[in-house]
C-alpha cells in the first residue's frame, strides 16, 4: 500500500497488542479470535441496497478499514486505508429442502469462519448474504476481534439498518466518535498510578491459578461449548438478591467462579481473567464508539473459610471497584508486575451489550435480528465462562475437548449454579462450609475409593513354606557356597530350632536378633523365628552392645 492510500496511522491498544500476538504466534492452529455474527432477516430484501449500506458503514468508521503492519522500528501500527473493497458473497439456497438448506448454511458459515485473516491486509471483515426459502435471508458477518468488541456489534447493526433505509446516505446518522479518541485517551492515563495499584494487588500472590498443564507448544483450537439457562424465577431471585446487597450480577458471577476454582484447585487464593468494557464515561461519546475498547484484567478472589458468602461477594465488589480506574494498563504489564508468568488460564465474560430490541424493523416490514445461537467467538484459554443477563440468565462454557471431557466441563457449570442458588438461599453460610460435591462425587470419594476390602486367606510365610515342603520335599530350597538344603531338610532344621526357641519363652510380640553371616544357617534361623510367631532383626557380630538391646524380648514375656 502506498502512503497516498493511507488516511491515518494509529497505535494499538494493549488488548489489540495481545490479540495480535496470539494471532501471529498461533499460525498452525485455528485463529480463535476470528469472530462471526449471524443476523436473521425476514421480509422483502433488496440485496444491492444492503450491500451499499455495508459499504457506507465501513467508510463511516475509519478503524473498520485498519490493517496491522510492523514498521522499521519493530513496532506494529494500525494503518487506516482511505478506501477498501468490502468482501461480499451471495448464496441462494432457496431451492433446497429445509434440512438440506440448513446443513448447507452451516457448512458455508463454518467455511467462512475457518478462513484466516491476514491482519496486514484490510478490511478485516467480510459479509455473506444467504437466501433461504421465501422472504428469508441470513447475513453472515465474519471479522477479527482485533477490530471490534461485543459492545460495538449492536451499534453497527443499528447504523446498518438506518443506512439501508437511506440507501447508504449517512447524513441522518449522528456524528461518529472516532476510535482514535479512545487511543488518545489511553495515552493520557496515569500509568505509574495504575502500576502501583496492580503491584499492590499482586504483592502477596504466591502462585498463579492454572487448571491445566502449561504447554507452550499446544496448538490453538476452537472450543466446544455447553449452554444452560436459569429459569425466569431463579434469574429474578438472583437479580433481586444482588440489588438488595448493593452488588452487581457480574460480581456475583465472579465470586461464584472464584469459589468453583478454589474447590477445583484446593487453594483459597485464586485468580482468573475477566473482560472489562473499557468505556470510561469521562470519554465523551464512548457509549456509541465502534472499536475494540475492552481489556482483560486479572480478578483475584481470596476466600476466608470463616467469612460468609455474602461478605465475600461484598468485599470482592469493593476490591474490583477500586481498580476500575486502572483497567487500562494492559494484561501483559500487569503480569510482569506480578512476576509469576501467566496468572490464570480461565476467563469470565459478562455480555451486557446495548441491544435495544430482539429485532429491528427496517423500511416496510423488514426485520433484522441477531441469531445469537449461531455466532462464533472464542478465547485461547482452556475454559471461558460467558454470561448474558436477561429474563433468563444465559450461561455458556467454552472448553477445549482435548483437555476436558464434556462431563468435566458440565461439572464446572453445575457447581457455579449451585453457588448462585446458595447465594439466594443461604448467603450467610461460611465459605468453608460450602460443599460443591455432587452426590455421585461424594459417593466416589467416601465409598468407591474406600472400598479397599480384599479377600485374605490368612496365609503366613511359614505356612506357605510348609505347603511347598510337602509338595516338593526333595527340591533344593536354599544354596550357599557348597552347601545346599532341600525343602524337607530346611523345614526339619527350622522346626527343631523353633521348638528350642519356644522352650526359652520366644513367641508372638517378641523380637529375636540374628547375628549370623550370610549362610544356610541364617535362612534356617529366620524361618525358625517366624514359626514361633516372633519377629527377627538381622544384625552383625560387630553390632555395638547398646544396639543389641533393641533386639531383646519384650519385658515380662508370658510363660510358654
Amino acid at each position: 500500500m502506498t502512503s497516498s492510500g493511507l488516511e491515518d496511522i494509529l497505535p494499538l491498544s494493549p488488548m489489540q497488542e495481545g490479540l495480535l500476538f496470539h494471532s501471529r504466534y498461533e499460525q498452525d492452529g485455528a485463529d480463535v479470535y476470528g469472530v462471526q455474527h449471524v443476523f436473521d432477516i425476514a421480509g422483502a430484501l433488496d440485496s444491492e441496497n444492503l450491500r451499499a449500506a455495508v459499504r457506507a458503514l465501513v467508510q463511516r468508521h475509519a478503524n473498520l478499514r485498519a490493517g496491522f503492519r510492523q514498521v522499521g522500528s519493530g513496532q506494529t501500527v494500525q494503518t487506516i486505508s482511505r478506501q477498501v473493497e468490502v468482501p461480499w458473497e451471495e448464496y441462494d439456497l432457496s431451492s433446497l429442502p429445509g434440512d438440506a438448506a440448513e446443513a448447507e448454511f452451516v457448512r458455508l458459515a463454518a467455511k467462512e469462519h475457518g478462513r484466516r485473516f491476514d491482519l496486514a491486509e484490510p478490511p478485516l471483515l467480510r459479509f455473506s448474504l444467504v437466501r433461504l426459502a421465501g422472504e428469508h435471508h441470513r447475513l453472515i458477518l465474519t471479522t477479527h476481534h482485533i477490530l471490534l468488541d461485543g459492545w460495538s456489534t449492536p451499534i453497527l447493526v443499528r447504523e446498518l439498518t438506518a443506512l439501508y433505509d437511506t440507501h447508504g446516505d449517512t447524513a441522518a446518522l449522528p456524528r461518529v466518535t472516532p476510535y482514535r479518541q479512545f487511543l488518545g485517551w489511553l495515552a493520557q492515563q496515569d500509568q505509574p498510578a495504575a502500576e502501583a495499584a496492580w503491584r499492590e494487588v499482586c504483592s502477596d500472590l504466591e502462585q498463579p491459578t492454572l487448571i491445566t498443564p502449561v504447554d507452550p507448544g499446544r496448538a490453538a483450537q476452537m472450543p466446544e461449548r455447553i449452554t444452560v439457562e436459569l429459569d425466569e424465577e431463579r434469574t429474578a431471585a438472583l437479580a433481586e438478591w444482588a440489588r438488595g446487597q448493593g452488588v452487581t450480577l457480574n460480581t456475583v458471577l465472579q465470586a461464584g467462579w472464584g469459589l468453583v476454582l478454589s474447590r477445583r484447585t484446593g487453594h483459597d487464593d485464586v485468580v482468573f481473567g475477566a473482560v472489562v468494557a473499557g468505556r470510561d464515561p469521562q470519554l465523551s461519546g464512548v457509549e456509541s464508539m465502534v472499536g475494540l475498547l475492552i481489556a482483560m484484567v486479572p480478578v483475584r478472589v481470596r476466600l476466608d473459610p470463616a467469612q460468609s458468602l455474602l461478605a465475600t461477594v461484598v468485599r470482592l465488589q469493593d476490591e474490583q471497584s477500586r481498580l476500575t480506574a486502572h483497567h487500562h494498563l494492559g494484561l501483559a504489564r500487569i503480569q510482569q508486575l506480578a512476576g509469576l508468568g501467566d496468572l490464570f488460564d480461565t476467563s469470565v465474560v459478562f455480555e451486557n451489550y446495548p441491544w435495544d430490541d430482539t429485532a429491528a424493523t427496517v423500511g416496510a416490514g423488514l426485520h433484522i435480528a441477531p441469531d445469537l445461537g449461531r455466532g462464533r467467538d472464542a478465547t485461547h484459554y482452556p475454559l471461558t465462562l460467558i454470561a448474558a443477563p436477561g429474563r433468563r440468565l444465559h450461561l455458556r462454557l467454552d472448553y477445549r475437548d482435548d483437555l476436558f471431557d464434556r462431563a468435566a466441563a458440565n461439572g464446572f457449570l453445575d457447581r457455579l449454579i449451585q453457588v448462585l442458588d446458595l447465594m439466594v438461599a443461604d448467603a450467610d453460610r461460611p465459605v468453608g462450609r460450602i460443599d460443591l460435591l455432587t452426590d455421585e462425587e461424594r459417593r466416589e470419594l467416601l465409598v468407591t475409593r474406600n472400598d479397599t476390602a480384599t479377600v485374605n486367606d490368612s496365609a503366613t510365610l511359614p505356612g506357605l513354606f510348609e505347603a511347598q515342603a510337602e509338595c516338593a520335599p526333595d527340591a533344593v530350597a536354599v544354596t550357599c557356597d557348597d552347601t545346599a538344603l532341600t525343602y524337607a531338610e530346611l523345614n526339619t532344621r527350622a522346626n527343631r530350632l523353633a521348638h528350642l526357641l519356644i522352650t526359652h519363652g520366644i513367641g508372638p510380640e517378641h523380637n529375636v536378633a540374628l547375628a549370623l553371616p550370610r549362610s544356610t544357617d541364617l535362612v534356617t534361623a529366620i524361618l525358625a523365628v517366624l514359626k514361633t510367631g516372633a519377629a527377627y532383626l538381622p544384625s552383625t557380630p560387630n553390632t555395638p552392645p547398646h544396639a543389641s538391646t533393641t533386639c531383646s524380648p519384650t519385658p515380662n514375656p508370658p510363660s510358654p
